[in-house]
């Protein structure tokens, strides 16, 4: 047992540290630390890490009070990384998604409502319908980010083989190019998946031909005249071996590999993708041009887009605020949308964006200068709601069925129809 005398020896010791660090930390010399944002991105780095680093600095230097760390989240883990963090209430003050995962997260009131912490003037400088595809029951939680559209990527001598002198640009028109394509060549237009958990493309397909997937209470609407002609449509390109057969099975990169083993003539894809064939593919990169996506009777075309969104739970939304219209404002945008070969959002960015390219004559800055004119009619054409994976499986799912002579078109809308609703009647 220690001595009362060793007791005390150690009680003052004690005393005196506890008091020293005191005196230490109360210093008048001491700088206090700068307390940190943390700012998620997507898979981004090492290809724009000097980027980011830049970016930050030049914020923080105009910020001096606010310091800013920077983590990149491996693409595959950002859902579950950002779930866990929000659950917790540990998550980031600035986060990189997409609105269609962060909406989810809206609907449980997870992030800063930005309409009361943005002034209009500042949201109007984002495309209107870009700002759009961030909002949820006329709350807005995302700042726009980058955005890419899909282009129409076709091969001129499939074209010219079998007699056709330009690209469909309407799907009426895909319908009788793949029937010129086919008997002239044996070759296919086109590839598009029907796998339920991949691509949404043949989803936004529905809408661009004047579909209306759901009414404003989230229950099924496309059981009607014009979804059971949408139905039809890819039914009768099915039956008729106008598409590959791989389309119940491969998903969406499947495409591109037909594309460059030039066994289909068009490709509806980013325009980034030209580098792609051009690097596995020279002889169908040379042969290759680049039109507007293909659209429906609506004439419209859809966009992806990422956000920046701003949890709730941040200590410190106002910088948070302020960084996140730093990262996106027209400077910035521009500059990353020029790195990075993706689109920017603000209006007076894509204008300079389009300006910028109108000399330029590689196949790479042509295609971006068509991805980019598209804007202006471009939306995110999917809803932003719940479940939205299984409106997809029940519309797809139903579609194969159709396909493979499983159930008439009618029957397989009106099945689709029902799955979607009970989905809805169980939330």
């Amino acid at each position: 047992m220690k001595t009362l005398r060793q007791r005390l020896r150690f009680g003052l010791i004690a005393l005196l540290s506890f008091v020293l660090s005191g005196l230490v930390s109360c210093s008048p010399g001491s700088a206090p630390t700068t307390p940190e944002l943390e700012f998620w991105t997507m898979q981004l780095q090492p290809e724009f890490t000097a980027y980011f680093e830049d970016l930050i600095a030049k914020f923080e230097a105009e910020n001096p009070e606010i310091s800013v760390r920077w983590v990149d989240v491996p693409w595959s883990a950002m859902e579950s990384k950002i779930l866990t963090a929000v659950s917790a209430k540990t998550a980031p003050d600035v986060v990189n998604l997409n609105p269609k995962f962060a909406s989810q997260l809206a609907t449980r009131d997870a992030w800063l409502d930005l309409d009361t912490a943005i002034p209009e003037a500042e949201r109007a400088t984002y495309l209107p319908k870009i700002w759009q595809a961030s909002t949820l029951d006329g709350k807005s939680f995302g700042i726009p980010w980058y955005l890419t559209t899909q282009v129409t990527i076709y091969n001129q001598d499939l074209l010219s083989a079998a007699g056709v002198e330009s690209p469909p640009a309407t799907f009426a028109e895909l319908a009788t190019v793949a029937e010129q394509i086919k008997a002239a060549t044996g070759k296919y237009a086109m590839f598009v998946t029907f796998v339920p958990e991949d691509s949404g493309e043949v989803l936004e397909s529905l809408v661009k031909m004047g579909v209306t997937l759901v009414d404003e209470q989230g229950m099924a609407a496309f059981d009607t005249p014009a979804g059971i002609a949408a139905f039809r449509y890819w039914v009768d390109l099915y039956q008729q071996e106008l598409l590959p057969p791989e389309v119940l099975t491969q998903g969406h990169r499947y495409a591109i590999d037909l594309y460059q083993s030039g066994e289909v003539a068009l490709l509806s894809s980013g325009a980034q993708f030209l580098q792609t064939v051009a690097n596995n593919a020279p002889a169908i990169a040379a042969a290759s041009a680049v039109a507007p996506v293909i659209s429906g009777t609506t004439g419209k075309k859809n966009v992806a887009v990422m956000n920046l969104v701003v949890p709730r739970d941040s200590d410190r939304p106002e910088d948070a605020v302020k960084f996140a219209l730093f990262v996106t404002n027209t400077e910035n945008q521009l500059a990353f949308a020029k790195a990075a070969k993706v689109l920017p959002s603000t209006t007076a960015a894509v204008a300079a964006y389009i300006d910028d390219l109108s000399s330029q004559t590689t196949p790479l800055e042509k295609a971006s200068q068509v991805g980019a004119e598209q804007l202006a009619d471009a939306e995110v054409l999917i809803p932003v709601m719940d479940n939205i994976n299984l409106l997809q499986k029940a519309i797809y799912e139903n579609l194969q069925a159709a396909m493979l002579d499983e159930k008439s078109v009618e029957q397989a809308v009106t099945d689709a129809a029902a799955a979607w609703n009970q989905v809805q009647a169980a939330s």
